[in-house]
């Protein structure tokens, strides 16, 4: 349902010359959700977060926030933030100043931006560090002062582009748990561009799957997993096999896949084990179909490359996909 502060994009549409980097996108973006903007490199989804932003100006169409207008206003000026890949940190500025430093540009005298500076590192656990200058911080660090430099301003919508990209695995993992928790936290809506399935999935209540300059699919985490309305999708978001089935082209969850002995007889080509289950990969007929087996299940009845198997699903959790 539609609220008066949601963030809504008209037939916003952005060209660079004659290259169409977003194309006539239609989409509202509720208030107070995690949406992840979900595609490969050059779909289109850092030029549409950067038009929210007013780092790129919009072709054609409008962006509307909160009932507002904002497609032309400056960045300052629109009720958005946005935290920036690089983080751009200023080198000769303490970890405080870093994050008043927006509200010194517009004149908020020093104790009180002071004030709410340490407001926001509070919020990311980074109190302790605001003497500190950036150089002396870890990556992690620098993520999280960045961040707070971004909600300083206490916007409507925070503007995220690949933020967790240089940070290693393990703290990947831990502070997305943090972003997550601060945006429920905050009540406001959080937008973040990545690449990555399992951030998307691990952090959305929507995921907007773009590709080639357009909105493919959009809906919650488990819609767009779990029911794929298209072949793009359901090759994206991973985890599933195409099949050509009586006339029709169908999307099946890997893990919908069985191996019996009765099933359709296929051949394994490959075997991986992925720790909680074992990834088998079967040829049947031209096509490859991957299973994901429990690792009990797998282990009770080991397989290798050159076995036949069976293959077996339920006909109910085909999918069949648009053309």
């Amino acid at each position: 349902m539609r609220t008066g502060k949601d963030l809504e994009l008209v037939h916003l549409t952005k060209r660079y010359g004659d290259t169409l980097a977003v194309k006539d996108i239609n989409h509202v973006f509720r208030n107070g959700t995690y949406v992840c903007l979900l595609g490969p490199s050059g779909c289109g989804k850092s030029t549409t977060l950067r038009m929210i932003a007013g780092h790129e100006s919009a072709t054609e169409g409008e962006i509307v926030l909160d009932g507002q207008d904002i497609t032309v206003l400056p960045p300052a000026k629109r009720g958005t933030a946005m935290m920036f890949q690089s983080y751009a940190l200023f080198p000769h500025l303490s970890v405080r100043d870093n994050v008043a430093f927006s509200l010194r540009m517009k004149g908020v005298e020093k104790i009180a931006r002071h004030r709410a500076a340490d407001e926001m590192l509070a919020l990311v656990d980074m109190t302790h560090l605001a003497e500190r200058l950036p150089a002396q911080l870890s990556g992690g660090q620098q993520q999280r002062v960045a961040l707070a430099r971004a909600l300083v301003t206490k916007p409507r919508v925070l503007l995220l582009d690949e933020p967790l990209s240089a940070l290693d695995p393990f703290l990947r993992i831990r502070v997305r748990g943090e972003l997550k928790r601060l945006q429920r936290e905050l009540g406001i809506s959080f937008i973040h561009v990545t690449h990555s399935q399992d951030e998307a999935l691990a952090l959305a209540d929507e995921i907007v799957v773009m590709n080639n300059a357009v909105i493919e699919q959009a809906g919650s985490a488990r819609d767009v997993f779990g029911a794929p309305k298209t072949e793009f999708v359901a090759r994206f978001i991973g985890g599933h096999n195409i099949m050509d089935l009586d006339g029709g082209r169908f999307a099946l969850r890997a893990d919908e896949v069985r191996l019996t002995d009765d099933g359709r007889p296929a051949t394994v080509s490959q075997v991986e084990y992925q720790g909680d289950r074992v990834a088998v990969t079967a040829k049947l007929g031209s096509a490859e179909v991957l299973a994901l087996v429990p690792e009990g299940a797998f282990f009770a009845d080991p397989k290798t490359p050159g076995d036949a198997v069976g293959l077996a699903w339920d006909e109910g959790r085909l999918y069949r996909l648009m053309a």
